[in-house]
C-alpha cells in the first residue's frame, strides 16, 4: 500500500474513531474526499471499497458511503 493510499484509510478511519462521522452519517463524495486529502479518485474509491468490505461504511447506490453501527 502506498503513502497516499495509507493516508486516506487512516484519515477515514481516523474520523470515524473519533466520532466525527458517527453511525449513520454520510461521508464526504469521492470527488470531495479525493480534493480534501490530495488523492486520485481511484485511490479514494479502492480504500471505501476496502472499508465496506470490512463492515465498517455501506455504500448506497446513487446516495454515498455511510458509516455502519458497530458490530457488537
Amino acid at each position: 500500500m502506498g503513502e497516499v493510499t495509507a493516508n486516506v484509510e487512516n484519515t477515514v478511519r481516523g474520523w470515524i474513531a473519533t466520532g466525527e462521522y458517527a453511525p449513520g452519517a454520510r461521508l464526504p463524495s469521492e470527488r470531495q474526499l479525493a480534493s480534501d486529502l490530495s488523492a486520485g479518485r481511484t485511490t479514494v474509491r479502492l480504500v471505501l471499497a476496502k472499508l465496506a468490505a470490512e463492515g465498517l461504511i455501506r455504500s448506497e447506490h446513487g446516495r454515498g458511503y455511510f458509516v455502519c453501527e458497530p458490530s457488537r
